[in-house]
């Protein structure tokens, strides 16, 4: 299964009542499909606020996604927990649906073992057929999916992939050691051209909500050889990669990358809590992040 090498990290986008709005989703999907250029979409990863919507929400996303998307981009459902039971029940239920993936993120909070990791996603890649991507983000899991348990866990045959949030040594390292085939993405998207340059394949975003075409620019220069033409971008959009993440107060995402999309014209609403939307100050960064 080839995912492309640009992924988008789905935002979920909510009423005024952060009741999920459908209309919105389906304008969502084709905007970044078609002016975002992204080859599949995460739905209910964190950047969707996971954590945030109910068993029923998520599957009700993967459905309405698989069917509204028609095959234009793959559609990966975020169906980690830190619960293995559970997360096989709902990875079991995504794939009754026809998502083309699964993303799993290292069970959080409880902290297991390298051992621990390895048994649990094995767990759930032997449960279903669908392909499995690993997702490794220690600032928020609380535990690091090692480089040595990565390159264990690439040798079965449907974990297929990594969206790895560690630092450059691991990603070259996995991407040394892994199995054939088995793809790396970063998570993150300041990161998308050095980790090109170090075996990565592509990048699993939150910025190419709204800057995606250029990233996908900036990935094609770097293949066709074109070097300084993916730095000079790479430079370009250097700006937004940290501004989304880094604005005044350090505001949790998705809320500032909402914030932008709501800026640029595309509906998506606000967070639910315990996340807050972006004040008025954090607006202005946000919003001067595009002029």
């Amino acid at each position: 299964m080839d995912f492309g090498r640009l992924i988008t990290a789905m935002v979920t986008p909510f009423d005024d009542q952060l009741k999920i709005d459908w209309d919105r989703v389906g304008k969502l999907i084709d905007y970044l499909i078609e002016e975002q250029a992204s080859d599949s979409l995460v739905i209910c990863g964190t950047t969707g606020e996971s954590p945030t919507l109910t068993e029923e929400e998520k599957l009700q996303l993967f459905d309405f996604s698989v069917k509204y998307a028609k095959g234009r981009a793959k559609i990966i459902a975020g169906t980690g927990s830190n619960d293995t039971a559970h997360t096989i029940h709902l990875s079991k239920e995504a794939e009754k649906l026809g998502v083309d993936g699964l993303l799993l993120v290292a069970p959080y909070y409880n902290r297991p073992s390298q051992e621990g990791l390895y048994q649990h996603f094995k767990a759930v890649a032997e449960s279903v057929n669908t392909p499995c991507i690993l997702y490794n983000v220690p600032g928020r899991t609380g535990v690091n999916i090692s480089v040595e348990t990565t390159i264990r866990l690439s040798q079965l045959s449907n974990v297929v992939a990594t969206k790895d949030c560690a630092d450059l040594d691991q990603l070259t390292q996995i991407a040394a050691g892994a199995a054939p085939g088995f793809l790396v993405y970063s998570g993150e998207d300041s990161m998308t051209l050095p980790a090109l340059s170090i075996g990565a394949y592509g990048i699993v975003s939150v910025a190419s909500h709204v800057i995606g075409k250029d990233m996908k620019s900036m990935i094609n220069y770097y293949l066709q050889g074109q070097v300084r033409e993916a730095v000079q971008l790479h430079a370009k959009l250097h700006p937004v990669f940290k501004g989304l993440f880094e604005c005044p107060h350090r505001v949790p995402s998705p809320a500032p990358v909402k914030f932008a999309l709501n800026h640029l014209g595309v509906q998506v609403g606000g967070v639910r809590l315990p996340l807050i939307d972006a004040t008025e100050e954090e607006g202005r960064f946000i919003a001067s992040l595009f002029e």
